[in-house]
């Protein structure tokens, strides 16, 4: 059951799947078509998920699950990971490789590979002021507050000196 991404609960788990690219305007207007289509056929167990999505800066695809109605299990999971891969093939997207790193250089978003921002960090094209996206958070909340951050406040940090 598909709900307003808005209306998960803080605690909400949530996977984040940033692409390479920013999508065309068709493209966005078909994947949020293709999201709201798989979400609201999601189960686990039989049971719906109620779940929702967002994409953000027109480049990364969030999706959210409420645990408290039904919990995503390891076959809802795998079903949404074969999801997010036939999108990767459809659009020719970059979706699942977690080692980039998606940050604001100026007005623009970068994405480069985690080699090339250890790189960019040592010759210091980036900093800790530098705002990157912690794709790795896990809840609504934790989105809502610790994605978007300085890479002194997230785990980029350890790279930069």
């Amino acid at each position: 059951m598909i709900v307003p991404f808005d209306s998960l609960p803080n605690d909400a788990r949530i996977w984040i799947y940033p692409a390479h690219r920013s999508f065309s305007g068709a493209e966005q207007a078909e994947v949020q078509d293709a999201l709201t289509q798989f979400l609201s056929q999601w189960t686990a167990h039989s049971q719906d998920l109620e779940a929702g999505f967002e994409l953000r800066y027109n480049r990364f695809i969030v999706i959210g699950v409420n645990q408290y109605s039904a919990q995503a299990s390891g076959c809802s999971i795998d079903a949404s990971v074969r999801f997010i891969q036939e999108l990767e093939k459809q659009f020719d997207l970059v979706l699942l490789d977690k080692m980039n790193v998606t940050f604001r250089q100026g007005a623009f978003l970068a994405y480069k590979p985690l080699n090339e921002f250890i790189k960019m960090a040592k010759a210091k094209s980036v900093s800790k002021e530098t705002i990157v996206f912690n794709n790795l958070v896990n809840t609504v909340g934790d989105y809502k507050q610790f994605w978007e951050v300085p890479a002194g406040d997230s785990w980029h940090n350890r790279f930069i000196k």
